[in-house]
């Protein structure tokens, strides 16, 4: 199937899974700097996110692709702690540049559409089973 070159069901849901793993994985980095503070604004984390490109085979037939891991312009939070071991000579710190609730609801939405090529996989594989079963 896969060796003519073209894209088949399979492929086209591998990829999409392939993809749906790299936004999971920057969305579970961002969770984990969420709340870590700096000393300056410059060092703070930003959050990343992939960037996604349509690869097309054929009219009809295409995927995603992951083209980039972006930082986000997101500016961190400054937040007076004269006590923070790490602030500054104002006593200010800087929170990272992470929604945590726009994380939650991207990793839940990744979640589900990872789920939902995981049901292609399947659908098709069943098919074909199916197909195979009849013609014997």
């Amino acid at each position: 199937m896969s060796g003519s070159g073209s894209m088949n069901i399979f492929d086209i849901a591998g990829r999409a899974m392939s993809a749906q793993l790299v936004r999971l994985n920057t969305t579970a980095s961002n969770m984990a700097n969420a709340g870590n503070v700096t000393g300056s604004a410059e060092e703070a984390y930003r959050a990343i996110k992939p960037v996604f490109t349509s690869v097309t085979d054929s009219p009809g037939v295409s995927t995603v692709k992951v083209s980039d891991v972006v930082t986000t312009k997101a500016e961190p939070t400054k937040r007076h702690d004269p006590n923070h071991p790490l602030a500054d000579a104002n006593g200010d710190v800087w929170e990272a540049a992470v929604d945590s609730n726009a994380e939650l609801v991207d990793m839940i939405e990744t979640a589900r559409m990872y789920q939902n090529n995981v049901q292609v996989l399947n659908t098709a594989k069943s098919l074909m089973l199916e197909t195979i079963r009849i013609g014997k």
